[in-house]
């Protein structure tokens, strides 16, 4: 199954392109249900006016999500009047959508695990475990770390150990991959605005 990462960012650029963002979401969106690909809104940056993103993170899965996302990478022109400043002039405003292929991207090796057991408890210290059947899974590059104890065995805790911790490393690579990414839009804090991918042209309201 394809997972991709989906990055929409205003690059810092004025209110309407804030808006433009969250538009661009919902179509991204609707256009992704309607190709039959899982998409799932993973972050939002707001800003203080209702209906604006800075920037949204989207993970889309399934068969063709990423021919799906490519044709949306790259800079969006939104052709509208500013729905906050009525006898503003300037009509076009700029938006950047990045993709992230997440098996290419972020990196997972079980062989950076190391596991450690323990004997685990029940509520107040009651029903103490003679065997040690808890597992603490400790990821050795980032040193993230986990303590299962809710499973019946010492297999099943190893199994849900690798799992959460899996989850939990993935989740920091992608908030550090996606702010350094936030990070050079910031630098730049300018979008290239020649060839955009697309061009839409709908109010902003």
């Amino acid at each position: 199954m394809e997972n991709i990462l989906v990055q929409i960012t205003s690059g810092r650029g004025p209110l309407e392109c804030c808006r433009v963002v969250a538009k661009v979401q919902e179509m991204i969106c609707r256009e992704a249900k309607s190709s039959e690909i899982a998409v799932e809104v993973l972050s939002q940056e707001k800003t203080g006016t209702k209906g604006t993103f800075y920037s949204s993170v989207l993970l889309l899965s399934g068969k063709g999500a990423m021919q799906f996302a490519e044709s949306w990478k790259g800079v969006i022109q939104w052709v509208a009047q500013s729905p906050y400043r009525t006898m503003h002039k300037r009509k076009n405003w700029f938006i950047a959508v990045n993709i992230y292929d997440v098996q290419k991207t972020l990196h997972w090796d079980e062989k950076d695990i190391r596991f450690e057991t323990c004997r685990a408890s029940g509520p107040g210290g009651q029903h103490v475990n003679k065997t040690e059947s808890a597992v603490r899974a400790i990821h050795l590059p980032t040193q993230i770390q986990v303590l299962v104890m809710d499973g019946r065995s010492q297999l099943m805790n190893k199994k849900l150990s690798i799992e959460r911790l899996k989850s939990k490393v993935v989740q920091q690579q992608t908030e550090q991959l996606l702010q350094s990414q936030q990070n050079q839009w910031q630098a730049h804090n300018e979008l290239e605005r020649g060839n955009p991918k697309r061009v839409v042209k709908q109010q902003l309201i």
